[in-house]
């Protein structure tokens, strides 16, 4: 497996935890004072440091901590060393070295330079996301959770898979840019063409989807469920046989797909009335048995309780030494085999033993401490 150096911020972080889940050892160099995701709350026991906070306990599992302050004479040569003994660096920008610095260092590095998103919600309105998400006529709604950082740092974590096989492959090192902005304006992608082929802009929908003409998240008697009815006869003849609405049946222009088109909100109207009198688990479940595809929209409780979730080993117990046996989800690559993530490091936690493995004395160590560079 890769030796990585990790100098993400919290932007890209997701992403090198990717790549610890993945087996490869993770190297997080900080500064004395901890970095920005050691300071991202909530935290836990409600003690606001460097150690408790949930996203460090997170998206630092299974990573080694050094110290290291590249200003300094001492810690650049400390950092060298590092460099020349990794496959891989992922480092956000600015940074005080840029790819080139890297690349001297160690010709076969493989490097993942990161540009910064200085704002998350900010970053979501530029892409171009935010104008097509909520309901038509009133202001934009923001997506909920981080998911500008999961979607940065999935990109992240495949920039440096790509550049490593391409070095190990080449026997040349590689210099890869990952663009914060242009990860979140490949998610438009779908709306551009539409735009591009069609000449119409796409425009909020709220809970109703723009793919088939009956699709969207219905309020029922206990939240809210999602359907995806199928854009032809058969998927429409089911629809129907199952919620037996009188009016829409009378209705012999939806029996065609341009016609259940044209009425799309009349129709969608007509089934929110139907939904709201029926409970989420049974509307899926029949929905399911009739071939129509169809889900909950699971609340952050319920996912935290799902058993599917459980099972899969998406949702696992973590034994910290401190905070006991603690539930964190593992990732979009919970799958691999053999690969268990030591709890999150202490600040500097493994400068030593670095040190060590780079050839540096105690004593060397020691003087290191005290000149400032870690």
């Amino acid at each position: 497996m890769a030796f990585i150096i990790d100098l993400s911020r919290l932007s890209a972080a997701y992403g090198p935890r990717l790549l610890a889940e993945a087996g490869h050892r993770l190297i997080r160099v900080e500064p004395a004072a901890g970095d920005d995701v050691r300071r991202a709350g909530p935290f836990l026991k409600h003690q606001v440091d460097a150690e408790h906070g949930a996203y460090h306990q997170f998206l630092n599992a299974g990573k080694e901590s050094i110290t290291l302050n590249p200003q300094s004479t001492e810690g650049v040569e400390v950092l060298r060393a590092l460099t020349c003994k990794a496959d891989c660096v992922i480092v956000t920008q600015p940074f005080a070295f840029d790819a080139n610095w890297f690349v001297n260092a160690n010709p076969g590095i493989a490097v993942v330079e990161v540009d910064d998103v200085a704002n998350e919600i900010c970053a979501y309105a530029r892409s171009g996301l935010l104008s097509l998400t909520g309901h038509p006529h009133l202001a934009p709604v923001l997506l909920g959770g981080h998911a500008v950082l999961s979607v940065i740092g999935a990109y992240v974590a495949v920039a440096a898979a790509s550049a490593l096989m391409s070095a190990q492959i080449s026997g040349r090192g590689q210099h890869v840019v990952v663009s914060s902005k242009q990860c979140m304006e490949s998610l438009t992608e779908q709306a551009l063409l539409a735009y591009h082929t069609t000449g119409e802009v796409p425009q909020r929908r709220g809970y109703r989807g723009a793919i088939t003409a009956v699709s969207g998240a219905f309020p029922c008697a206990d939240g809210y469920w999602m359907i995806s009815v199928p854009n032809d006869a058969k998927g429409w003849g089911r629809l129907m046989e199952w919620v037996n609405d009188p009016v829409l049946l009378a209705d012999a222009s939806l029996s065609e797909p341009g016609g259940r088109q044209a009425k799309r909100d009349f129709i969608l109207d007509r089934l929110t009335e139907w939904s709201q009198r029926h409970k989420k688990e049974k509307l899926v479940v029949e929905a399911q048995d009739r071939h129509i595809p169809a889900s909950p929209v699971a609340t952050v409780l319920e996912l935290a309780r799902d058993p599917q979730l459980m099972a899969r080993g998406f949702l696992r117990a973590m034994d910290h030494p401190e905070f006991g046996s603690v539930l964190f989800p593992v990732g979009a690559i919970a799958c691999v085999d053999g690969v268990t993530l030591a709890p999150a490091p202490r600040l500097g936690q493994h400068t030593g033993a670095i040190l060590a493995e780079l050839g540096y004395s105690d004593s060397e160590t020691q003087a290191l401490r005290e000149s400032g560079a870690l």
